[in-house]
């Protein structure tokens, strides 16, 4: 594809700098480093400015084109159509991409870096990255248009909490430090948040770089949040995305489990200031019998590794104040029924994202206590022919049906 890209405005926000390299532009948009000379190579998406020594630069005006193909191309986009958009975007729309493209927290980095150089970064990339130490090597993913994108740095040695070679962090305004809970919210004033789709794409290029601290400020969920829209809206499209890939990673390196481990520790951080506010509020704690006798039990698919959906589900529940606890680990069916006649929960619940789970907890719950409401979340018509035909057996489709039907059931006892 021939490049046929429109003339650089001298006007905008996107002022003159001497730009940067193309392993600093490939860090920030979470492609190695071949993938950008292969853009450029294809479909003319490569560095206009040149240094003093004839050294290629990208412009702030590259890297706003490269912006709208990373993000067409994670939203499903061909490449070679989204190289297109890209080529062709106007000055507006360049804007809007500058302005609303997802980016990993600021950082610090110890030393003095070049001031023109770290104000572009900071201004067009949303990081100042430290140089890459020897040794350093890059772990790749295969993406859609078959091109390595990389999942993050591997080191010969020892790492902190993050990679080595990358910015140290020292403090995140309104997010997380390092610590195990993220940080609670700041005034939503200060910032507006990305659009979702770009939190999204922010969020799966996180746990490709395995950047716990990064996941912890994107995942931030304070007292006033709620659970139900942060998993439809940002984690389940991450976490289905993220599935999605396939990846080549080093020892000890998982993005899953990077995304899963911010996710449950975002849900326990919010869930216990939750029920500390309620207590001060005057309310019952939550083991109290006013609360414990319209518990929700809530079982993930016997085989699904790490349910996000089911504790996600149990944290929107306590957000209505109603008391839910997860299933974990090993349940066969006889271990169900003994767990619902020793809870006698209102409610029995099956949260997955699998298309077709094992529905024999389902059958065995059901067939033990037929007037015990059994809600199961499938979205695949497939998998539903196989549910207990029954009156208080019900599939539902979506996520945010499952907590209105489960909480009409708490009501009404």
């Amino acid at each position: 594809m021939t490049s046929s890209r429109p003339a650089q405005s001298s006007g905008g926000s996107r002022t003159s700098s001497p730009g940067l390299a193309v392993a600093a532009v490939a860090r920030r948009l979470g492609v190695a480093p071949a993938t950008l000379r292969t853009w450029d190579r294809r479909y003319g998406l490569g560095p206009s400015g040149r240094t003093a020594g004839s050294h290629r630069r990208y412009t702030p005006d590259d890297v706003a084109r490269l912006l709208v193909m990373r993000r067409l191309t994670l939203e499903g986009v061909a490449p070679v159509d989204a190289a297109r958009a890209a080529v062709e975007a106007g000055e507006a729309e360049l804007e809007v991409a500058t302005r609303t493209a997802p980016a990993l927290p600021t950082v610090q980095v110890e030393g003095d870096p070049d001031s023109a150089g770290a104000e572009f970064a900071e201004t067009f990339l949303g990081t100042v990255e430290a140089p890459t130490a020897p040794g350093d090597e890059q772990t790749d993913t295969v993406d859609e248009a078959g091109e390595a994108v990389p999942a993050g740095p591997t080191s010969g040695g020892e790492q902190t909490e993050e990679p080595r070679g990358r910015a140290r962090l020292r403090a995140l305004p309104g997010g997380a430090t390092g610590g195990d809970a993220p940080a609670a919210a700041g005034p939503r004033a200060a910032s507006a948040p990305a659009p979702t789709s770009g939190r999204v794409s922010a969020l799966v290029d996180a746990a490709l770089a395995y950047s716990r601290t990064a996941c912890d400020n994107l995942l931030v969920l304070g007292p006033e949040g709620d659970p139900a829209t942060w998993w439809t809206d940002l984690v389940e499209p991450a976490w289905l995305r993220l599935s999605e890939r396939t990846v080549l990673a080093g020892p000890g390196e998982m993005p899953e489990v990077v995304l899963a481990t911010a996710a449950l520790r975002a849900l326990r951080h919010y869930t216990e200031e939750f029920e500390r506010a309620m207590v001060e509020a005057g309310g019952p704690p939550a083991n109290h019998p006013s609360r414990m006798r319209k518990i929700v039990l809530v079982f993930a698919a016997p085989d699904e590794v790490v349910p996000l959906s089911a504790h996600a589900l149990a944290a929107a529940l306590a957000a209505q104040g109603s008391m839910a606890r997860i299933v974990t680990g090993p349940a066969s069916t006889h271990r169900s029924v003994e767990l619902v006649t020793m809870v006698r929960p209102t409610a029995v619940v099956l949260a997955t994202t699998q298309t077709k789970p094992d529905l024999d907890v389902v059958h065995a719950v059901n067939e033990s206590y037929p007037e015990l409401p059994i809600f199961v979340g499938l979205r695949a018509d497939a998998a539903a022919t196989d549910l207990p035909f029954g009156p208080t057996v019900q599939r539902v489709r979506s996520f945010t049906g499952l907590l209105h039907e489960v909480l009409a059931v708490i009501k009404a006892r």
